[in-house]
């Protein structure tokens, strides 16, 4: 279990907002996007607190697992899920570098998630806020409180290097016969 530098964490944790401690999570969320790259997986990284200790991690491994399904987020819940030893995860807070997608906004309605920080947002398929907000509809049985932008930049920064880097080895495949 990892807790911030501050004092907000352990014993007096303050469960409200606040940016440093958000900063230090994201990082952490970073790292994990981090990992991802180095696998040629698109760079999310996600991690979820409670009491402000990490009690788990994950980053994009579609591509490794060849499973659709195993975005971060949806990897992290699981993680969480097993050390919590409840599918409830009502006191946990999810950091996560991009914006969730619908599928893993479903998932963290379903298991009740309180709170989700989030880097960059995504226009085209971000579920928070982004293209549609899942996680604060009022006909679903549970909203999460979100949180965009958090180290946005450096968010954005290492998913535009990854498929910058991507559309480029797909152009030199592309060269022209002669």
């Amino acid at each position: 279990m990892i807790q911030p530098d501050d004092t907000s964490a352990g014993e007096g944790f303050n469960p409200y907002p606040d940016l440093h401690t958000d900063h230090y999570f994201m990082g952490e969320a970073l790292r994990q996007a981090r990992k991802a790259l180095q696998k040629e997986e698109v760079p999310v990284g996600a991690v979820i607190v409670r009491e402000g200790q990490i009690i788990a991690r994950s980053w994009n491994q579609v591509e490794t697992l060849k499973d659709a399904t195993a975005h971060a987020e949806m990897l992290a819940l699981t993680q969480a899920e097993s050390v919590v030893e409840d599918w409830r995860l009502t006191d946990c807070d999810l950091y996560v570098t991009k914006e969730p997608c619908p599928m893993c906004a479903g998932a963290i309605v379903h298991c009740r998630i309180r709170r989700v920080i989030f880097g960059c947002p995504d226009a085209k398929g971000g579920a928070a806020g982004g293209f549609i907000n899942l996680l604060q509809m009022p006909n679903l049985n549970h909203r999460s409180e979100v949180t965009p932008g958090v180290m946005g930049a450096e968010c954005l920064e290492l998913l535009q290097a990854f498929f910058s880097e991507r559309r480029g080895a797909a152009s030199q495949n592309k060269k022209p016969a002669h």
